[in-house]
């Protein structure tokens, strides 16, 4: 069974090469184009793990984070954020608020594919 990882962000270009690089790593690939559609899919598919950026148009990442490991059905999902935003306060938000990981932009793809495995390991 291929696992299912949930690639969020609302940069095109990012998003088209985490859906190469994740497929290419033998996953299961949904995409997301804004904290909407991710929420819609987590509630619906259920992802194994999500990629997700933080600053997006409607529903941040920090929100969309929040909500999967406060909800009880959803709380086992693993969560990578990867963001431009590098200040200590915001990485010590994102992981206080569950993430099990957070990347900095850019980052290194092979590095990004290890931490993925490792997480669902």
């Amino acid at each position: 069974m291929a696992y299912k990882v949930l690639v969020v962000d609302d940069d095109p270009y990012i998003l088209m090469s985490l859906e190469f690089l994740m497929k290419k790593s033998g996953y299961e690939v949904l995409i997301a184009r804004n904290g909407t559609e991710a929420l819609e899919h987590i509630r619906t598919e259920h992802p194994h793990l999500v990629l997700l950026d933080i600053m997006m148009p409607d529903v941040d990442g920090y929100e969309i984070c929040k909500t999967v490991k406060t909800t009880e059905s959803l709380k086992d999902i693993k969560v990578i954020f990867l963001s431009a935003k590098t200040t200590d306060d915001a990485i010590q938000k994102g992981l206080a608020l569950g993430a099990d990981k957070y990347v900095t932009k850019p980052f290194s793809t092979k590095q990004l594919v290890a931490d993925v495995k490792a997480l669902l390991a």
